[in-house]
Parts: structure tokens; sequence; C-alpha cells
């Protein structure tokens, strides 16, 4: 029953990045992936945040699997995050590459322990 759940988590997580990334580039039309870093930055304070209710709230810990790692695990997305940013430094856009690289790596780990923050409250 826990693999059913990841796996069905997993592909809601999988089409939720693909169309939380359409909407993004479709309103913020730009050269830097506006769009994986605003799916990092949500799945990250959401994990954090079941990481806060598992710790301090009693949340249970298959929930916290099947959601942070069928759910999370598929939404966000670390490959296409060094995908991006290769391809940036490989068009001389080495600013935006350097950009991307330094929001991808302060930011989702600031809405992480946001994340984790909320559900202590």
């Amino acid at each position: 029953m826990l693999i059913a759940g990841i796996a069905i988590a997993g592909a809601i997580g999988a089409l939720s990045r693909f169309l939380l990334d359409e909407l993004v580039s479709l309103r913020a039309p730009t050269t830097r992936p506006l769009g994986t870093l605003v799916i990092n930055v949500t799945g990250s304070l959401l994990l954090g945040f079941l990481t806060g209710l598992v710790l301090y709230h009693g949340f249970s810990s298959t929930a916290r699997t099947v959601l942070g790692t069928g759910f999370c695990g598929a939404y966000t997305t670390f490959s296409t995050f060094a995908y991006e940013t290769v391809r940036l430094d490989e068009e001389g856009a080495r600013r935006d590459a350097v950009w991307n690289v330094t929001a991808s790596l302060i930011v989702p780990t600031l809405a992480a322990a946001a994340g984790l923050a909320l559900a202590t409250l």
C-alpha cells in the first residue's frame, strides 16, 4: 500500500510540476528558468512543513513518506535545475547561470526552514 501511495503521489507531483512550469513560463517570459525555481521553492517549503508536522505534531511518518518522497520528490527537480544552469552557461548567459545557482541554492533552503518554522506554530 505504501508503494502505491508513493506512486500515486509521485504522478500527481510530476503533473503539478509540469503545469506550474508552463504557467510560470507563460506569465513571466524570461531567459531565466523561473518555473524551476518556483517549483523548487514551493516544494522545499512543503517538505519543510511536512517534516515539522512529523517532528512536532505526531503527523504520520507514512503520510510524510507518501507526500514527501512521492509528491515532493516528483514535484521538485534538481536535474532540471542543473540542466538549465549548464544550458545558460553554454549559451553565454553566464550571469543568468550564476544567478540561477545562487537563487536555487539559497531560496529553497530558506523556504524549507520557513516550512519547518510554520509547522511549529
